[in-house]
């Protein structure tokens, strides 16, 4: 993933000195998103982006979409610790953990003006992430999550539940014109989860697939 990013940082040090388009060409642009998300763990991400230009090389974007699991140390060893309790009594303790982020976002894309057909950008924005605690715990093969009490055992807020908090981002990319108004769009998206203690980052690195207009 450090070499996908150095690419980008490249491609945009190269486009600031060459000579500049006239303009954005295009009014906007729709796409859908597939990238690999890592951080705390490694997952996907998958969404859809859309801007409008408001004057030439400028657009404002709305990111939209879902990491697949961000789980930090804190879940993970708040979740170990509920199943070595259990493990003192019962055989075959097992245990899951998924904390999936839904997140919406919104800001100021920067086309930087190069000859060619590449369009290289930097982006940045802000808003909201929908963190989720899904964490299942299992006795003997059996989920048990739902009934802990009979073991001494109830979950609290750090291992079950959801909470939204304010996300931010920043981002850079190269998109090319693949064919008339079809794009394909190579990005690197860094972001991070203002949650309370400790926040959660997060970088999504992949493509996305989607029309100017």
């Amino acid at each position: 993933m450090r070499s996908f990013v150095i690419v980008i940082l490249g491609t945009l040090a190269l486009g600031g000195v060459a000579h500049a388009q006239s303009s954005t060409r295009s009014k906007g642009y729709a796409e859908a998103v597939a990238q690999s998300a890592f951080g705390n763990v490694t997952s996907q991400s998958f969404g859809g982006e859309f801007g409008v230009t408001v004057v030439p090389n400028v657009q404002l974007f709305l990111d939209v979409g879902q990491v697949h699991n961000v789980a930090t140390a804190e879940i993970s060893t708040a979740a170990a610790t509920i199943a070595g309790y259990l493990s003192q009594t019962q055989a075959n303790v097992a245990y899951r953990i998924k904390e999936p982020v839904t997140f919406g976002l919104a800001g100021v894309k920067l086309n930087v003006p190069v000859t060619g057909k590449l369009q290289p950008y930097v982006m940045a924005g802000g808003g909201v992430a929908k963190v989720k605690q899904d964490v299942t715990f299992s006795v003997g093969g059996s989920d048990v999550t739902a009934n802990l009490t009979p073991y001494g055992v109830v979950l609290g807020a750090d291992l079950s539940g959801s909470y939204t908090k304010p996300m931010a981002t920043v981002g850079v990319g190269v998109m090319w014109p693949a064919w008339q108004r079809l794009v394909l769009d190579f990005q690197y998206r860094y972001g991070r989860v203002f949650a309370d203690g400790q926040g959660i980052n997060v970088s999504r690195a992949g493509r996305g697939f989607g029309v100017r207009f």
